[in-house]
């Protein structure tokens, strides 16, 4: 009968160890990936600010915004994924601009759109420290969050149809706190090798952010009483 080697790890161990290894790997992909979608995503911001561009029609925006997620999504597994991320990365970042050139037309404005930028990176560092310091398994968050996005996505589109300012200042604060929670349950996800997909990671990092960021220029602006 063969038996394992005194000198030889335990098969649990080696296994652990490379899931442990192809975690750090994805990690590493998906916050570079990250980081460059962030700052093309900004640099098309920047671009519809100089160049003017006015506002541009919410349907259009999320049209292109499924489209461009469905294609990111379907090519997750080649390199045409990585043109999907920044396909819809620019995008969202080209149709923030003319929303953040308003604010920076106001009374207070930048100071509004620099606290919502100082905040959101607080809280995505903070989040994301807690996911990789506890390496707590958020998956139990699962549920919860899906429902929670589905329904705050709809109630945002009841407030819009029906012109109802509290209910989108509502639905503004449910998405700073599902967009926080699910950049934690995603982080925690990565490390534990429940997402192997760095390029679907970095697409739910970054829509999380884009989330909070506005959500939190939103609510910032109804308080100071500029909205």
């Amino acid at each position: 009968m063969q038996q394992n080697s005194p000198y030889a790890p335990p098969a649990s161990s080696v296994v652990s160890n490379v899931t442990g290894e192809r975690a750090a790997k994805v990690l590493q992909n998906t916050y570079l990936l990250l980081g460059m979608s962030l700052a093309f995503s900004s640099a098309m911001a920047w671009y519809a600010m100089s160049a003017g561009v006015s506002f541009i029609n919410v349907w259009l925006v999320l049209g292109v915004y499924i489209g461009t997620l469905i294609f990111t999504n379907v090519m997750r597994n080649s390199a045409w994924g990585i043109l999907g991320v920044f396909a819809l990365t620019g995008w969202l970042g080209f149709t923030t601009g003319p929303i953040i050139s308003m604010f920076m037309q106001t009374a207070g404005g930048t100071q509004i759109v620099t606290m919502a930028l100082a905040s959101t990176a607080t809280i995505f560092v903070v989040m994301s420290g807690i996911a990789l310091v506890t390496k707590k398994d958020f998956s139990f968050l699962s549920n919860f969050l899906m429902i929670g996005l589905i329904v705050a996505f709809l109630c945002g589109l009841g407030a819009m149809f029906f012109n109802m300012p509290a209910l989108s200042l509502a639905v503004s604060g449910a998405f700073v706190l599902l967009s926080s929670l699910l950049i934690m349950w995603q982080t925690s996800a990565i490390i534990h090798g429940g997402e192997t997909n760095y390029i679907m990671a970095t697409v739910t990092l970054f829509v999380s952010i884009y989330n909070l960021f506005m959500s939190l220029l939103h609510i910032m602006s109804a308080l100071s009483g500029d909205d």
